[in-house]
């Protein structure tokens, strides 16, 4: 559970983002059953950019935890910042971005039990149009309803993807993941590794 202390936005060619403020003090009293909280808040840094435009890419973060000791990261927030597509005279455009618990092949959507968050960022045009109109989609940096927290990764690391669309130049995207470490039970830490691996 998340309060918003402050926001502010922020426009980069006329696309908006929101900044979230944890209360770190609020989360011990969240923490999932079965579960031990060993760390304070970390937050994990990442950055991707394509090798070529348009071409799909994935980077794999380490987690450094330790399962000897059934160390577990609870995922509190996940931001992704994309760079903004270019702007193509009559050719729709997008940048697209995810992160997984587990490898991906191309860009989750939310619609993947692996995927803890994902953006896109789009330009349409008409065929034979110079002006576009911009979208924004992307999951909320925070549990939108009163969820306690995003999701749990019990392997030992997460996997960042992205690809842009009818882009002429690469794109990139950088973010952070907010969270704790914690020592899980240890039939809990079977069952969370079991229900990883099967999302592969």
């Amino acid at each position: 559970m998340f309060v918003q202390i402050s926001s502010k936005k922020i426009c980069r060619f006329n696309f908006s983002f929101s900044i979230i403020i944890i209360n770190e003090h609020l989360l011990a009293y969240y923490m999932p059953k079965g579960l031990k909280e060993t760390s304070s808040l970390i937050g994990i840094g990442f950055s991707v950019i394509e090798t070529a435009a348009n071409t799909f890419i994935q980077d794999r973060v380490d987690l450094q935890l330790n399962p000897l000791d059934n160390e577990v990261f609870i995922v509190y927030a996940v931001d992704l910042d994309p760079t903004a597509p270019d702007v193509q005279a009559g050719t729709n455009t997008a940048t697209s971005c995810s992160l997984t618990t587990t490898s991906r092949t191309a860009v989750a959507n939310l619609g993947d039990s692996a995927c803890l968050a994902n953006a896109v960022l789009n330009i349409r045009m008409d065929a034979g149009s110079i002006e576009g109109v911009p979208f924004t989609r992307g999951s909320n940096e925070s549990p939108a309803t009163q969820l306690d927290y995003l999701g749990i990764i019990s392997t030992n690391d997460f996997f960042v993807q992205l690809q842009g669309t009818g882009n002429a130049n690469v794109k990139a995207v950088s973010g952070k993941m907010y969270g704790v470490r914690a020592r899980a039970d240890a039939s809990v830490y079977a069952a969370l590794v079991q229900s990883e691996v099967l999302t592969q």
